[in-house]
């Protein structure tokens, strides 16, 4: 029997254990554990783990694949005690929102024959913990993979295996690419949302304010009830590029604050682009040919090889888990014509 540990057991750590046990891998043992143990025991009650384990180097103990799905910057606390643990040939990834640290510190940290795969699902919610865990969390999501320099491509392929097996869409970036991206599309919304809330909550108005505050300020705000933690370590190994779309947000905010005070046509039509360029995102459209883009398959990103066997099993969901996909991707195309 195979054995997956998974580090963290809190909304991301448990929603893969339920996905992979919705995908019904057969003859692995997962393993969670959390170092919040109340954590650990919840994830086992909602079955996305066989058992606990009551410290990483137990949780680690034989394992075939170790996903970290902890903070960023106590991802680099579980490889420093995992590393010299873990057997040879191991695969590492982890789930954290971050990259380029990440890979720099596996490289640094982990043997040269254990293999790191950065990995990053692009789905989550406001609800931290195992109570607001999902199997059906990353279905239709892009799941980033950020291999490191020296990472065979075998272990790339069981990662992209294990995101498609959860029923979402692998996304292979590298890890500086990776943090530009994601810190205009996720971190910088992370930050506006909760300056928002600390703008107006700080004011002597705020409790007639909040009676009146609904699904429009309940919307912008979502992110500001996530995990403090996370959000502080996101902003902390991201800061440059997240200062560079603080500044964008702020020239642009700045430009808003001048059509506002001067009223006229100008305010309409920067509404009005605004409202266009999402409603081609919903659509999928980012700039012409973009929706009949494809991505690149797996083959085409790292080839053709002999797995081992977490992967043999990963893989023999993935043509059902695409099959899945590809009919979700059907019908939204469907509804929206």
């Amino acid at each position: 029997m195979d054995r997956i540990a998974i580090i963290g057991t809190g909304l991301i750590g448990t929603s893969l254990g339920l996905a992979l046990r919705r995908a019904k891998v057969r003859n692995v043992e997962i393993i969670g554990h959390d170092r919040e143990p109340t954590n650990a025991s919840k994830a086992r009650k909602l079955g996305a783990i066989d058992r606990m384990a009551w410290s990483i180097p137990d949780a680690v103990e034989g394992a075939n694949l170790v996903i970290i799905a902890v903070p960023v910057q106590s991802v680099r606390e579980v490889l420093a005690v995992a590393g010299p643990l873990v057997n040879e040939g191991t695969i590492v990834t982890d789930t954290a929102s971050t990259k380029s640290d990440v890979v720099r510190w596996a490289e640094e940290i982990l043997p040269s024959n254990v293999h790191f795969v950065g990995g990053h699902p692009m789905a989550g919610k406001e609800t931290p913990g195992p109570d607001g865990a999902e199997a059906d969390l990353f279905e239709g999501a892009y799941y980033c993979i950020v291999p490191g320099r020296r990472t065979p491509r075998e272990s790339v392929r069981v990662v992209a295996d294990l995101a498609q097996s959860v029923g979402a869409i692998p996304y292979f970036l590298d890890p500086q690419e990776h943090d530009g991206l994601v810190a205009a599309v996720s971190h910088l919304p992370l930050v506006v949302s909760a300056a928002l809330v600390n703008t107006v909550s700080d004011t002597p108005s705020w409790r007639e304010m909040g009676k009146l505050a609904s699904s429009g300020f309940r919307d912008v705000s979502r992110l500001a009830s996530g995990d403090p933690e996370m959000a502080r370590d996101i902003c902390l190994t991201n800061q440059e590029a997240i200062v560079y779309w603080l500044d964008a947000m702020i020239g642009s905010l700045t430009r808003y604050k001048e059509m506002v005070r001067e009223g006229g046509e100008a305010l309409e039509t920067a509404f009005t682009q605004a409202r266009v360029a999402r409603d081609k995102w919903l659509r999928g459209e980012f700039e012409p040919g973009a929706e009949n883009e494809q991505l690149p398959t797996l083959n085409d990103v790292v080839g053709d090889f002999f797995l081992g066997s977490v992967g043999r099993r990963l893989l023999g969901q993935t043509d059902e888990v695409a099959k899945r996909i590809e009919e979700q991707q059907r019908r939204r195309r469907e509804e929206k014509s």
